[in-house]
């Protein structure tokens, strides 16, 4: 396996981690009663919709598609610059409490749910770049997982939400 870096990164908690490469189970081709399912959403709550869809335009690149309220409630789908396959949920209004702020990512480690949504780029060191001159908070430096072949790194919305930039290496486009 070709890697990304030539030095090793620090593992998350600075520890040493082994990785066990395991077979998918079951089998992608087994029938399932499942299988029709695929992604197609995530949904994000946030305080106010227009300031969070401005956030995500301005910042992301994200497009807001659609739109619609029910009660106190507004809701909206935004999606990818040049992608539709995927679309983050957003669910404003009263009551939204922000996530906590994560100062590095294993700060990030102690909450149970959901954790991030990840978005894979071709250069995740340029991503990062580009998101710093956006202002945007970054938890996580670009970071390489050898054993997987894959480099990472993690930033945050205003409202705490985690999201991860993932890398393959040249010899896996998985």
């Amino acid at each position: 396996m070709k890697h990304l870096a030539s030095e090793r990164p620090p593992a998350i908690d600075n520890e040493e981690k082994e990785c066990t490469n395991t077979a998918a189970f079951p089998a992608t081709s087994s029938p399932s009663p499942f299988a029709s399912w695929k992604i197609n959403h995530a949904g994000i709550r946030v305080p106010d919709f227009d300031i969070a869809a401005a956030w995500y335009s301005e910042k992301l690149d994200f497009r807001v598609k659609l739109s619609w309220s029910i009660g106190e409630k507004k809701f909206g789908f935004l999606f990818l610059a040049t992608d539709d396959s995927f679309s983050l949920e957003l669910i404003a209004g009263p009551g939204a409490e922000n996530r906590p702020s994560y100062k590095d990512l294993g700060s990030s480690l102690g909450m149970s749910g959901w954790h991030h949504v990840c978005l894979r780029v071709d250069n995740v060191a340029e991503a990062i770049a580009e998101l710093k001159r956006r202002g945007v908070t970054i938890i996580s430096e670009p970071r390489d997982v050898r054993e997987i072949g894959r480099r990472f790194a993690f930033f945050a919305d205003p409202w705490g939400n985690l999201f991860e930039l993932i890398q393959l290496s040249s010899e896996d486009n998985n």
